[in-house]
């Protein structure tokens, strides 16, 4: 599903909201079909659904490529041998392979947000939430990551303000404006599949 709307107009609110980093003023939130609203109810949703924020130095925290990708599969309990193979594959699927010992901070910007993408996909979420996937990127990269998640057999909730990605990308998109979601017309991707 696609998500659009003005600056604003809390397009990542609502994803700070699913994860709970942000808690509701009124409302509830349901997710996996249980209402969540204390952190125990929340850490379990930060298992099975992968945010990438929209700026990558939020992020990015550790000295390292390979120790950042590493941090969610390690706290998760996977056992050494098995991060540094989810370290591997994950950078591999993004063309990252060889960036393991590289200085997170000296990447360029586009650098940082495949290794931000990375991190998420390493945690191998059951949902992804994306907040603009491919700001800062050139065309190749770009490129790259549309054909990585094009491929992800996984539900995406997808912010970005570039409509060619979202018709790529999504079956469904909604406009968030004054607090209201709205449906748009479905995408040309949903047209093809059905």
């Amino acid at each position: 599903m696609g998500l659009v709307g003005p600056n604003g107009s809390g397009k990542s609110t609502i994803l700070a909201l699913i994860v709970g980093l942000l808690r509701p003023s009124s409302g509830e939130i349901k997710i996996f079909g249980k209402r969540r609203s204390t952190e125990a109810d929340f850490r379990e949703i930060r298992g099975r659904v992968g945010l990438l924020f929209q700026d990558s130095d939020a992020q990015l925290f550790c000295p390292t490529v390979a120790e950042d990708v590493a941090f969610g599969p390690l706290n998760l309990g996977a056992s050494p041998a098995q991060v540094r193979e989810i370290v591997a594959n994950t950078l591999q699927s993004l063309g990252l392979a060889g960036y393991e010992n590289r200085i997170t901070y000296r990447l360029s910007g586009g650098e940082k947000r495949l290794v931000a993408l990375a991190t998420v996909l390493a945690m191998q979420p059951e949902v992804l939430l994306l907040d603009e996937p491919t700001a800062g990127l050139d065309e190749e990269a770009t490129e790259r990551v549309i054909e990585v998640l094009a491929r992800l057999p996984l539900a995406m909730l997808l912010i970005s303000h570039q409509r060619d990605i979202l018709d790529r990308l999504v079956e469904r998109t909604y406009r968030l404006a004054k607090g209201r979601l709205c449906p748009l017309r479905s995408s040309p991707t949903q047209t093809a599949r059905q």
